[in-house]
């Protein structure tokens, strides 16, 4: 029990845990900061170029050193997101200044570390192409990788395209066979004789646009990026000749101006690529031709083979999708297959 009090003079009231400070739903409208674009992030730090998006930002521009304010604690911020930010924004070394808000994304490509796993990890922002880079041999395509990439592009509302090197070692011809019926650019970039990799034919595919770039460890994707910027020196490794798999190279993912106009987000090696935040209507949506079929299909259908009361069978022989309805058909089952 407390104390018994026995006199006004004895009393003491408990000093108050709220602050003296008046409270005020008044809050800074931050008319005085400068918008920008994040163009790496690093343990808490942000890099961040000035500009209204990197189609306009100036590969001249000073690169700020920010902080996030205390209100964006629980906003993930990533390369690409466009934000605003005050402080000392000049750049100078020594130099930070704080992101105060984020605007709202147009694109987001998200993964998950499995297919279970609910948490999503957004891997860039406002990005309007997705080039999966990929080898035909030294290591082998990893066909999983590629549809399930390919999937994360179409329900992110970005362009696919895949780029495959070491063309000059073995041809791309099952790459090309395996996405014939999907609509997905696939683009050559074979090894020169100085030994480099050709970029004449990615190039109009990348120019005056956002791009990022994922691939396994070892196909090549670094080096990549090292003949599309000039001086950007991402590391490079080896393909283990035992397990056929590269090592991490690119520990971090950064937004790299190209020449000719447009960026890339170059990102580390990945993996796996979960699909947990990814439903087949999402999907199904890739494939204009075959969508009108499912508003026959019973609600939650899988549109899986032999999926009861699934309509694309029928709209198919129907002969309603066009000439390569069976094959694209094929193609969009097997995206979906990497959903189960």
């Amino acid at each position: 029990m407390g104390r018994t009090i026995t006199s006004e003079e004895e009393y003491r009231p408990r000093p108050s845990r709220r602050g003296s400070r008046p409270r005020t739903k008044r809050r800074p409208d931050y008319s005085d900061a400068v918008r920008g674009v994040v163009v790496s992030v690093d343990r808490g730090r942000y890099r961040v170029i000035a500009g209204d998006d990197l189609a306009s930002a100036s590969a001249e521009a000073p690169v700020v050193t920010c902080v996030r304010a205390a209100h964006l604690r629980r906003r993930p911020i990533v390369p690409g997101d466009r934000v605003s930010m005050t402080g000392d924004t000049s750049g100078d070394d020594g130099t930070l200044a704080r992101i105060v808000t984020v605007e709202e994304r147009t694109t987001v490509l998200r993964r998950s570390s499995d297919d279970t796993d609910p948490t999503e990890r957004v891997v860039v922002a406002n990005a309007d192409t997705l080039v999966v880079v990929t080898a035909t041999t030294d290591p082998e395509p990893s066909w999983g990788f590629l549809d399930r990439t390919t999937v994360a592009a179409f329900d992110a509302g970005i362009r696919p395209l895949i780029a495959v090197t070491k063309t000059d070692l073995h041809p791309a011809t099952e790459v090309r066979d395996r996405f014939a019926d999907v609509d997905v650019e696939i683009v050559e970039c074979g090894y020169d004789a100085a030994g480099l990799p050709r970029t004449d034919a990615l190039l109009p595919h990348l120019t005056d646009r956002q791009s990022v770039l994922l691939g396994h460890s070892g196909v090549g994707k670094s080096t990549l990026i090292n003949r599309l910027v000039p001086g950007a020196d991402r590391a490079t490794g080896e393909v283990n000749e035992n397990t056929g798999t590269g090592r991490h190279t690119s520990s971090s993912t950064w937004a790299l101006p190209l020449p000719q106009g447009g960026w890339v987000v170059d990102t580390p090696g990945v993996r796996s690529f979960g699909l947990a935040h990814v439903d087949a209507d999402s999907v199904v949506a890739a494939f204009a031709e075959l969508t009108p079929a499912t508003a026959d299909c019973p609600r939650g259908c899988t549109h899986a083979e032999g999926a009861v009361g699934c309509a694309l069978d029928a709209w198919v022989a129907s002969g309603e999708a066009g000439p390569s309805g069976g094959r694209r058909l094929r193609s969009l089952r097997r995206l979906l297959g990497n959903l189960t």
